[in-house]
């Protein structure tokens, strides 16, 4: 069954991009501004599916695995991060396909940088906590335990740790940060 589940969790990562990339495609090139966001609507669907599957496969009596917890993992990353990039491919495809202004990179050592790398942060802290959870919750539903669930959890700690120094050691340059405020105010 855990080759199964693992079937799963790759269609929904292929299903995820696949339904984003056709909701611009439609939306842009096909000029269907409303079945392109139906589509991107559809996007969490994904996520229902995958743990639909997670929740199915552990009530048949399969083992907590890994794949269990890569499922937890994918949701938290999927919920925490989805909306911003599906706002991401959205600018860029606006930007390539219906003449919209580039997006904007924010200047390094600007406030907008500074501000973006955090807000990444918190981002990867919720996917942390809505991932440890579900494989808390998925542990606990299974009647057999969350430990062997959690294993990845500790990898998945010591890399947010790593985010978390990274993402606040970057600084306002108060030079590139004056230059930003002289070029919005031209």
């Amino acid at each position: 069954m855990d080759v199964v589940l693992l079937a799963v969790i790759a269609a929904c990562e292929i299903g995820f991009w696949v339904l984003l990339a056709a909701g611009m495609v439609t939306r842009y090139l096909l000029r269907l501004p409303k079945v392109g966001m139906v589509l991107l609507a559809s996007v969490p669907l994904v996520d229902v599916v995958l743990l639909v599957a997670s929740i199915v496969d552990l009530r048949r009596g399969a083992e907590p695995s890994f794949n269990h917890s890569l499922a937890a993992i994918f949701i938290g990353i999927s919920v925490a991060f989805g909306h911003s990039s599906i706002k991401w491919a959205d600018g860029w495809a606006a930007h390539k396909f219906a003449g919209a202004p580039r997006p904007v990179k924010p200047a390094k050592g600007s406030r907008e940088k500074v501000r973006r790398e955090r807000r990444g942060w918190f981002k990867h802290l919720l996917a942390y906590v809505i991932g440890c959870g579900l494989m808390i919750a998925l542990g606990l539903l299974s009647g057999k335990g969350y430990d062997a669930l959690l294993g990845p959890a500790y990898t998945w700690t010591i890399v947010l740790v790593i985010d978390a120094f990274v993402s606040f050691s970057y600084k306002v340059d108060k030079d590139v940060d004056e230059e930003t405020r002289e070029k919005l105010a031209a």
